[in-house]
């Protein structure tokens, strides 16, 4: 395990020609609201490497490799790895292959593992026992630094047979539209919309608790935010819903706090929208969603891909009204759609 900037440099001396690299993480996110980076993993050939990112202060080096226009990622369920290092890095990678993506479009089970993925395509078994473990700990006992070697140590072979699978499906550029989003930096950036409409028993209350609950939720989150907390352990959501509504109120200190934050935090946009119910079916709506759940059905026979992948029933219903930004109306499922 490399444990020092000179161990770190030179490895990176070392694989400064290659571009390929299976990347795996480990990180804590137990008691604070961003994902603490423990350990990265390597595998550039046949050879693996784990990274302590906690005994090593520069890491820049690193990134510097891990973000070059010429390296591309194999990741697999990549949205995690990408964010725990970006939070580190404020960089996102310029290229990924994200080989549970690349699965699910040869119609490999949804949301297959790494471990499932890996029994399925190479016959080998891979034990899921320290996947509680706390990254922190120090030393690292030797079963579980295999255990996180054997998360990249397979990576690259997967990669190779989802690549030919995909090239010889003529799907090999759907992947490069499928992974795009992960590449935007505002995915890992808070989502106040969602962050919202997932505060439950928002949706319920009248219209004006909702608008002192969404506030609420802006000042909980800016507070987890800069102390470094799960929101939860700022405020519960019963507790926030409580507060909205007026059951019960808070201390004169966190008024005071909210009262400021409010002052000097105002917002032009309307959250209220991501607590728009959606409008019922019509009787028309329901027979075009029922004649293009068919077409899909036989899409997916055709493309040998899980109807979901093509359109998920929320997206079809918005593409059924209109809705011209919905997944189906651009890129390679417009190009096989077309009703």
């Amino acid at each position: 395990m490399i444990t020092s900037e000179s161990q770190l440099n030179k490895y990176l001396q070392s694989i400064q020609n290659d571009s390929l690299l299976a990347i795996d993480t480990e990180f804590k996110r137990i008691n604070s609201y961003y994902p603490e980076l423990c350990l990265i993993q390597i595998a550039v050939g046949d050879r693996l490497e784990c990274i302590d990112v906690l005994a090593i202060k520069n890491l820049e080096p690193l990134f510097e490799k891990l973000y070059d226009r010429q390296t591309i990622w194999i990741v697999h369920s990549a949205r995690q790895d990408i964010e725990a290092l970006f939070y580190l890095s404020k960089r996102t990678p310029h290229s990924i292959f994200d080989t549970q993506i690349a699965a699910s479009l040869l119609n490999y089970p949804m949301q297959v593992s790494y471990q499932g993925l890996t029994e399925t395509l190479q016959s080998v078994y891979l034990e899921k026992k320290h996947t509680r473990f706390d990254w922190k700990t120090r030393p690292l006992p030797s079963d579980v630094l295999q255990y996180a070697l054997d998360d990249v140590k397979y990576l690259l072979p997967n990669y190779t047979i989802l690549r030919d699978e995909l090239v010889k499906n003529g799907k090999f550029q759907w992947l490069s539209e499928e992974t795009d989003f992960l590449l935007d930096h505002r995915l890992y950036e808070p989502n106040f919309k969602q962050i919202i409409k997932k505060t439950s028993g928002i949706s319920k209350i009248d219209s004006q608790s909702q608008k002192k609950a969404i506030n609420l939720v802006m000042w909980r989150e800016d507070t987890a935010m800069k102390e470094n907390k799960p929101r939860k352990w700022i405020m519960s959501d019963e507790k926030l819903i409580d507060y909205a509504i007026g059951k019960n109120k808070l201390s004169a200190d966190s008024h005071k706090l909210f009262e400021n934050f409010l002052n000097t935090n105002q917002t032009k946009e309307n959250f209220k929208d991501s607590l728009a119910t959606q409008k019922p079916l019509s009787a028309d709506e329901k027979l075009k969603k029922n004649q293009a759940q068919e077409h899909i059905k036989g899409l997916s026979i055709k493309y040998d891909i899980a109807p979901e992948i093509i359109c998920s029933s929320k997206n079809l219903v918005k593409f059924i009204r209109g809705d011209k930004e919905v997944s189906v109306n651009s890129g390679w499922r417009s190009k096989i759609f077309k009703l």
